[in-house]
């Protein structure tokens, strides 16, 4: 059961980072690596949220650790793509735009997780 889980929650991520990297396409162009920065933050903020209500006993850490945590956020975030982009900036002499990328996915990521695990006490 544990590989399903891991399955469909990865086919979802899959769909979604594919998703939302061609609509940064869209909204932003391709000067900047912007697709692969969103999915990172949505990432991060996702996982923040959801190991925090793991943490605080509101959501049973297993099946959904394995479908959300490994699965869903193993597909939809990527640090392989993080590591490409940069490299491609700077290889292409863009050393701001490549410290920029950098700077952005490790400051706002970290920015978004802990927003996601202060948002589990936030009452909507």
């Amino acid at each position: 059961m544990t590989y399903v889980f891991i399955a469909i929650g990865g086919a979802l991520g899959a769909c979604l980072r594919y998703f939302l990297s061609q609509q940064a396409l869209i909204w932003f162009g391709k000067e900047f690596p912007f697709g692969t920065l969103l999915v990172n933050v949505l990432g991060s903020l996702i996982i923040g949220f959801f190991y925090t209500l793991i943490a605080q006993g509101y959501v049973q850490l297993i099946p959904w650790r394995t479908f959300v945590g490994i699965g869903f956020l193993g597909a939809l975030t990527t640090f392989s793509t993080f590591s490409m982009d940069s490299l491609l900036l700077l290889q292409q002499g863009a050393w701001i735009k490549a410290s920029l990328n950098i700077l952005l996915n490790v400051f706002v990521c970290l920015f978004a997780a802990w927003i996601g695990s202060k948002l589990v006490g936030f009452k909507f």
